[in-house]
């Protein structure tokens, strides 16, 4: 019974990516990968499906968030290709179906805000901000209203939407709390309500630079690295961060891999191995190893990550130090003492190396306006549809 179960699930997961997260991607491809061939197109649309922290999620834990995510690529695309209310529509839709997607919001209400500021006059300014107000409120109320036909209902859904009560963080997160949890027992001497007042302050504020860069200079790549910057603060710094929430900072960082491969091909290596103790209890380590390999070595066909010594240095060493913790949480027997050691060395390891993401793509936002960034500049991908008074910013 349990295995027809299974099965149907699984099949329900493939619908789910077949209508609403492979077109994304194919369509993303299409329009944003410039001056390319189709082949080459088809390989990167590929290489982006092939995703392997999505896959194994969706696929072997048997969850939906190829939906909130191919949902969130669509409004990607809509903002994209100037249509703004069709985007603003699309990201209400994600976030009602997942409410995590609150990683992603900052920046598309900051892109969107700063396009709204650089209109001409006073009046375009208002009537752009007051079309996509109201296309967000009426998608909202929209989606919600069969939800608030009572009072007590509506407490129950934002029960549920913000389980406080879950605590600080969920099992072995790696995330900046958890890490810091290790030296210092938090939660032990600090207060719930004051541990969410830390976290939401301390959130807040790492989100600062990279809002405030993103509404001066609206351009979509800025938007596109801004992505990568909010989901990974929320997931460092928030409140009740489960381990699947790195998928959050995966899509930018998928959609980023033509423009930087090595440190989007080194990301997804990460984020896959941080989630190594829960694949194991649902028996995915050997597939994780498998579609690691897959990926990496599409990666290498397609987008050549490791041209450089220094990259090949970077990702070989990471690697080793992943495989060390791999084997031991596999195979050692950890001391009777701290039968946790491998899973918190995990966490710790991935947290290091999740900071060092955010310290650079904080660089590369903040780079993208200068003549020689580490990577590609802003004209490296056309705003296809930005205004005469964007591209003075750009």
């Amino acid at each position: 019974m349990l295995g027809c179960i299974d099965s149907v699930v699984c099949i329900l997961v493939l619908i789910a990516d077949v209508l609403i997260y492979f077109p994304a991607v194919c369509v993303f491809c299409k329009m944003f990968c410039l001056k390319t061939s189709s082949l080459y197109k088809a390989a990167v649309a590929l290489v982006m499906l092939l995703q392997p922290s999505l896959v194994l999620i969706d696929h072997g834990h048997f969850q939906y968030n190829c939906v909130s995510l191919g949902l969130t690529l669509w409004a990607i695309i809509g903002l994209g290709s100037g249509k703004d209310l069709l985007g603003s529509a699309a990201f209400v839709l994600a976030l009602s179906y997942k409410q995590m997607e609150l990683y992603h919001a900052t920046p598309f209400f900051f892109y969107l805000l700063g396009k709204c500021l650089h209109e001409e006059t006073i009046y375009r300014k208002l009537l752009k901000l007051s079309k996509i107000g109201c296309t967000v409120v009426g998608t909202f109320v929209l989606c919600w209203l069969p939800f608030l036909t009572t009072k007590e209902m509506a407490m129950q859904v934002c029960h549920r939407l913000f389980p406080f009560a879950r605590g600080l963080f969920e099992d072995k997160v790696a995330n900046f709390w958890f890490s810091a949890s290790l030296i210092f027992k938090m939660r032990d001497i600090i207060s719930q309500t004051r541990l969410i007042q830390l976290t939401v302050l301390t959130t807040l504020l790492m989100l600062l630079p990279s809002s405030w860069n993103l509404v001066r200079k609206p351009t979509f790549n800025r938007f596109l690295v801004a992505l990568v910057n909010s989901s990974l603060t929320f997931f460092l710094f928030s409140y009740q961060v489960h381990e699947k929430s790195i998928l959050l900072a995966a899509l930018p960082l998928t959609l980023l891999l033509v423009e930087c491969p090595f440190p989007g091909v080194w990301f997804h290596t990460v984020a896959t191995f941080s989630m190594s103790p829960l694949l194991q209890r649902d028996g995915l380590s050997l597939a994780s190893v498998a579609m690691l390999v897959i990926f990496v070595t599409a990666s290498l066909i397609v987008f050549n990550p490791l041209e450089t010594i220094w990259t090949k240095v970077m990702y070989t060493s990471s690697c080793m130090g992943m495989a060390v913790l791999q084997f031991g949480l596999n195979f050692l027997q950890p001391p009777s003492r701290y039968p946790d050691l491998f899973p918190v060395l995990i966490s710790a390891y991935c947290c290091l190396h999740f900071l060092v993401f955010l310290a650079y793509f904080h660089y590369v936002q903040f780079s993208l306006d200068k003549p020689s960034p580490m990577y590609w500049s802003d004209q490296t991908l056309e705003d296809q549809t930005t205004s005469d008074v964007d591209k003075k910013t750009i």
